[in-house]
């Protein structure tokens, strides 16, 4: 049996109540996996996986309005470790960026005293991680480094800014969200502030939302689809500002850019979600709530997949999917399908009971799985759902249009093993496949070319199950009430209670109830309805039993209802202590029990005091009317037990020997005195031993009473006559010889009863509400409670230790005061905050590591950084044993026994589904990788092993299809695998892909539609996709009272007329090259693309700085061979499409942008390599990484490319293979991991010998186990 061991340390903490108005938008959840949520000037740091509140910041001053978690978009190593970085942003304007494992403050940044109004890290370059973007009120933005606190640029704008957005795709593009419109920035650069003052657009729209205008259907004589669908959502943006009457943006809750796909923006108003295109200025899709619906409050777009998480008012959260309307049999007349995007409600989840002050205030979503949603209440609750996928057909309306969701036939990138172990939940990319993916090719394209994304609409393949979402609730935080509170801790540690002692801390509440902490950790042991109005005071009567009183609302008359209760925690029964009294009478002012926790006083305020025995609660004494007013009362410490129980003990062993006889007293003797010496010990409540008791108190006019109480006597004692320097007495305090009074000018006087000496202190703080003695043998500490703060005071030495006062150091007021242990205090103040301070009464922020958490928590970021990188390494790779564990111990690591202790407490704090998939010997060395930084939220990780995992393996089944060993160079590209990367990698994905994504987009452009602008653009975005025949169409619709009606009327001639002969295609060029050195960079590269000479675009493109452009025009210009083998209709639709640019031309236009990107004014090399690895450049990006020094990532991709065969360990190769194998040797070496730096130091050739010497120094020879190993895996690597 385990032996019972009592933690009796309590560490500085705050117990958070109810939330601010101002901190609603205070909620960030973190790559790290933790949420930060502000709390009025506090900072909560919650574990969302246990529900635990793991840190409490506090620094501000004001209240904390805007939180914002660090990115960890960069490469970990030990000089950039795994860091819990937060800042925060707070009403006062101040900024502060923290250490949260410490709890301090790495820097604190001011600009203006108005409240931050946004906060984002920049991710977007390799540089510096330590850049800040602010909104400072009114217009400033400001760019500051988080690590040294210094202003890099500021910036002014016209209008107030309310709020910003980056474009995920295109870190130089903004949208600002201002008072009158959208303000898009194309300029933004960490080095230099925006040159120009952005591009303004309003948003207006008709006076009917669009959610109630009527079905497109009933609208008469709509003689297009495109004019259906304008009528169905009539909100477009315009560079003029709109009229007063119009709806204009002031009503816009919301903007953000879609990370699920490029050019796409989300605007949230209150009864609808538009989704605009941001090429077309075009909404091209609504979420719109019926008139009876719940209306928005705040809208988190999904980067997996294209996807809503909406919050509603009454705290409902519901998760839309996208689909397209275009069913089956529209799809072969599209001019006749109603095309747009529409969201389908997948999934909801409970609704909260909204009330005054009970609404939801925010909702996060983890960032790194987006299957997790925590929703913040006004109350201080956290509630945390879980979505979660149910495999199996559900009993769907088939009327209500929804087409159902599949789950994936892949794990963490790679296709799934046929005894493979799985978490289906492990993300929402793992849940539920792409709308645009998975699906047999030839579902994607209409006798007309266009795409379509409906394609789920007809069965997948039979491997998929169909699945069903649901949220569940897997944790709930809830704070405190709203104030005021009364505290009182329970009786202190002594020897006698050590074995069962529990540091409990009683919260009495306004609304009656009694709430029951346990400081140790700070978690609620109960929750007691006591009370039916509001808690004034509670007393402890022991360990598990205390009284409390509350008083209701006086009447006319200025008679309360009292209520005092005796509550026994262990059952929690209560029982009205006086009984029958309590109606109609004064109210209690104070209850004190004696120290022997025998007797109780009742003072009322203009009622003689009550006399009560504790223990068989009866009344001992009514005082007589002409009782003197008590203004303070305290009993005293000394009493005459311990004499009582010597005689009492002494009278027993008398009568135990007379009834023994001579002959058997010796014999008996001892046990029998042992046997009284236990029952004595046992049980004191039981004896009938009533001990004298002392207690003293004050009148209105000073003068101290002192009375004597013993059994049912009373006897009154001597008087003090007031001391003149003293006003009206407030408050007394007693312990041992030292008594201490406060009266309510604020002036202190202590007492010195052995020495019969006085002193009086004026402290000039008014009116002492409150004053207590430090529990513990000699402790004459004593904490003292004003109107405006708290004073701890030495009372041996009379001074003051330290001292708190509102807007000096603390910007909250005190409610209730106490002691917790010899050295630590409990304040209740009124933001409705319970703190437990150090007696320097400083900042409740604390270590994390030093904690004692109830439930373990998964975060390798509370490790130091070394053992951060060791835990993550031991995850990825352990090439040194047969079979996977999870027992650091078991592994040659040479670290402190501490260090391995917390590592372990990490392996243990996983979950049992994730060791076991870890464990699972079918988990490829590519699916290993993204689950452990998908475990680390690891985003640099992440991304890189995504793109890398897919290309690896499309690269290899190219390689496996290839007949007669015809072996593929790099920049050819592979055929399409079975899974497709996600729209949301952008210009990574499959150019097949990618283009059929596009011209699905443009089919929506042109559906959508509404003036000549947009045609435009239609037209010349179909001209670059290679759809002339419909781009003639839009070109010939030019009304003839247009200006471009001539112009674009011979474009159309051209565009059908044109050859590809030697002349014709001379002049178009030269008329091409022409326009584009007179500024008209776009119509000369259609003019390019007409003529096949897309690879020349592409390199004016780049030539002009276009870089974005230029890649995109060489994805969807580029041939692949699969095409052809598309079905017979497909076949026939791209015979329009004009094929410009062969793989190997489409190949260097983006190599050309990975060196750009390379630059030293770019700096986005992680981008650049991600682009090499689309284009299957292997060596290359191996040579990068080693260059970069990312020696780890380097040395397990070359690992990956050589097992899946897509590198080839040959004389070109072999150097950068052994130089990376021999750098991840030395860095295990340098993390402790003797086996691991073995393993690959042998596979380094001659310069890995030497570091095998010198690991194995002094040992002799290798161990014969490291060669097998090496043997093995080396066999592994050519298979």
């Amino acid at each position: 049996m385990i032996p019972y061991t009592v933690n009796i340390k309590l560490a500085a903490r705050t117990l958070t109540g109810t939330l601010h108005l101002q901190n609603k938008a205070a909620v960030d959840w973190g790559w790290q996996g933790l949420i930060a949520q502000g709390c009025h000037s506090s900072i909560l740091i919650i574990d969302p996986k246990t529900s635990q509140t793991i840190q409490v910041l506090e620094r501000h001053k004001a209240n904390v309005v805007k939180v914002k978690w660090s990115r960890e978009n960069y490469y970990h190593n030990q000089s950039s470790p795994y860091c819990l970085r937060l800042a925060s942003g707070d009403a006062s304007g101040k900024i502060i960026v923290w250490d949260v494992v410490s709890g301090t403050a790495h820097c604190e940044i001011q600009e203006h005293s108005k409240p931050i109004q946004d906060l984002e890290w920049l991710w977007n370059q390799d540089a510096s991680r330590d850049l800040l973007l602010a909104i400072h009120p009114p217009n400033y933005i400001v760019l500051w480094n988080g690590d040294t606190g210094t202003k890099l640029w500021k910036k002014s704008y016209a209008e107030n800014i309310l709020s910003f957005s980056f474009d995920p795709f295109d870190p130089s593009n903004m949208a600002l969200l201002t008072s009158e419109g959208i303000v898009f920035i194309t300029d933004f650069s960490h080095s230099k502030p925006p040159g120009s003052a952005g591009k303004k657009v309003y948003i207006a729209s008709p006076h009917a939302s669009p959610a109630h205008t009527k079905p497109a259907s009933a609208i008469s004589l709509a003689p297009t689809g495109a004019k259906k669908a304008l009528n169905k959502v009539k909100v477009l943006i315009t560079n003029e500002k709109p009229t007063a009457e119009a709806v204009t943006l002031n009503d816009c809750l919301q903007l953000s850019y879609l990370p699920s796909k490029r050019n796409h923006m989300l605007l949230l108003y209150p009864r609808e979600i538009l989704i605009l295109d941001l090429e077309l200025s075009q909404t091209v899709g609504v979420v719109a709530i019926e008139r009876s619906g719940v209306p928005f409050v705040q809208v988190i777009p999904c980067a997996q997949r294209d996807a809503l998480y909406c919050l509603h008012e009454n705290g409902c959260i519901t998760l839309r999917v996208c689909r397209s309307t275009t069913t089956q049999e529209e799809a072969t007349d599209p001019e006749q399908s109603t095309h747009e995007l529409l969201y389908d409600l997948r999934s909801q989840c409970d609704a909260i009971r909204v009330t005054k002050t009970v609404r939801p205030y925010r909702m996060v979503i983890c960032p790194v799985n987006e299957n997790s949603a925590a929703l913040m209440v006004s109350d201080g609750r956290a509630m945390l759902w879980e979505l979660k996928a149910h495999t199996g057909r559900a009993v769907t309306n088939q009327s209500s249009g929804l087409s159902p969701l599949y789950t994936p036939i892949s794990f963490c990138g790679s296709p799934l093993g046929t005894n493979q172990k799985r978490i289906q939940d492990l993300s929402l990319n793992s849940m539920i496949v792409s709308v645009y993916a998975d699906l047999p090719s030839s579902h994607y394209l209409s006798q007309e070319g266009q795409t379509l994304i409906a394609g789920e609409a007809l069965p997948p393949s039979s491997i998929q199950q169909e699945v069903q979402l649901k949220f569940l609730l897997s944790g709930l935080l809830s704070g405190l009430p709203l104030p005021p509170f009364a505290l009182r801790m329970c009786p202190p540690l002594t020897t006698k209670n050590i074995n069962h002692y529990q540091p409990l801390l009683a919260i009495g509440t306004s609304n009656g109830s009694v709430l029951v902490y346990n400081l140790t950790s700070g978690l609620l042991h109960k929750e007691l309805s006591v009370h039916s109005c509001e808690v004034r005071g509670i007393e402890w009567l022991s360990l598990t039993s205390f009284l409390s009183f509350a008083t209701s609302a006086p009447n006319n008359m200025g008679m309360v209802r009292n209520e005092l209760q005796h509550v026994d925690l262990l059952t929690g029964r209560c029982f009205a202590f006086r009984g029958e009294r309590g109606n109609d009478e004064p109210p209690i002012e104070m209850m004190k029990v004696s120290h022997l926790k025998q007797y109780l006083v009742v003072v009322f305020r203009d009622k003689p005091l009550e006399l009560w025995d504790t223990r068989t609660g009866t009344l001992l004494r009514e005082m007589a009317k002409n009782f003197p007013t008590v203004t303070a009362l305290e009993w005293s410490p000394s009493h005459n037990l311990k004499s009582l129980k010597k005689k009492q003990m002494a009278a027993r062993e008398a009568i135990a020997r007379q009834t023994v006889s001579d002959a058997e007293q010796s014999i008996v003797e001892s046990s029998v005195i042992s046997l009284l010496q236990d029952a004595e010990s046992k049980s004191e409540s039981s004896q009938a031993i009533s001990a004298r008791e002392h207690f003293v108190f004050t009148d209105t006019d000073g003068q101290v009473y002192h009375i004597t109480v013993e059994g049912n006597t009373v006897k009154d004692g001597a008087r003090i006559p007031p001391d003149g320097s003293m006003g009206s007495i407030a408050c007394i305090a007693w312990k041992g010889d030292t008594l201490v009074l406060g009266d309510v000018d604020g002036n202190l006087n202590f007492w010195d009863l052995k020495a019969r000496l006085s002193r009086g202190i004026p402290t000039h703080r008014g009116w002492v509400k409150k004053i207590r003695f430090a529990p513990g043998k000699g402790n004459q500490k004593l904490l003292v409670m004003y109107t405006d703060g708290a004073e701890v005071w030495d009372t041996k030495e009379v001074q003051m230790v330290s001292s708190m006062r509102i807007g000096r150091n603390v910007n909250y007021r005190v409610l209730d005061i106490d002691w917790c242990t010899s050295d630590k205090v409990v304040l209740a103040s009124d933001d409705g905050c319970i703190r437990v301070l150090e007696m320097a009464m400083k900042s409740a922020s604390y270590r994390m590591d030093e904690q004692d958490l109830t439930d373990p928590v998964w975060c390798p970021y509370l490790l130091v950084p070394r053992a951060a990188l060791t835990l993550k390494t031991f995850l990825l790779l352990q090439p040194w044993s047969g079979t996977f564990t999870m027992d650091i111990t078991q592994v040659d690591y040479t670290e402190k026994d501490e260090i391995k202790g917390l590592i372990q407490e990490q392996l243990n704090a996983m979950s049992n589904d994730m060791k076991s998939v870890l464990q699972d010997p079918e988990l490829s060395l590519l699916q290993r990788c993204l689950l452990v930084s998908r475990l680390f939220g690891d985003e640099s990780d992440l991304h890189f092993w995504t793109v890398a995992s897919h290309y690896i393996q499309a690269f290899a089944q190219a390689r496996l299809s290839t007949a007669e060993g015809n072996t593929q160079g790099e920049g050819t590209k592979p055929p399409p695998p079975q899974n497709h990367l996600d729209i949301c990698n952008d210009i990574l994905c499959e150019s097949s892909y990618f283009q059929k994504f596009q011209l699905d987009r443009v089919h929506l452009q042109e559906v959508k539609r509404s003036s000549y602008e947009h045609t435009k653009k239609c037209a010349d975005q179909l001209l670059l996709l290679g759809q002339t025949d419909r781009a003639v169409q839009l070109l010939l619709e030019t009304s003839a009272d247009n200006a471009s009606y001539y112009c674009d009327s011979l474009k159309a001639c051209l565009v059908t007329t044109i050859t590809s002969s030697g002349p014709s295609q001379s002049t178009i060029k030269l008329v091409a090259t022409n326009m584009i050195a007179n500024g008209k960079l776009a119509e000369g590269v259609q003019l390019l693309c007409l003529i096949d000479k897309a690879a020349d675009a592409c390199r004016y493109l780049q030539t002009y700085g276009e870089w974005n452009r230029a890649a995109w025009l060489a994805k969807v210009t580029q041939h692949d061979g699969v095409r052809q083998q598309e079905a017979s209709h497909t076949v026939k639709c791209l015979d329009s499409v004009r094929v410009r640019l062969n793989p190997a031309e489409s190949s260097d236009v983006l190599k050309r942008w990975a060196e750009h990107l390379c630059s030293q004014q770019v700096n986005q090399k992680s981008k650049a390599i991600l682009v090499l690895l689309s284009l299957g450049c292997f060596y290359k990006v191996g040579e990068m990484l080693h260059g970069m020094r990312y020696f780890d990532r380097a040395a397990l991709f070359i690992e990956a490319c050589l097992k899946y065969g897509v590198m080839e360990a040959d004389d070109s190769s072999n150097k950068l293979i052994k130089s990376a194998f021999l750098e991840y040797a030395r860095l295990l070496r340098s993390l402790g991991l003797r086996e691991g730096a073995a393993l690959w130091a042998s596979r380094a050739g001659s310069a890995g010998e030497q570091l095998m010497e010198e690991l194995f120094q002094g040992e002799g020879s290798v161990p014969e186990s490291v060669i097998s190993e090496d043997k093995e895996l080396g066999q592994e690597s050519t298979e």
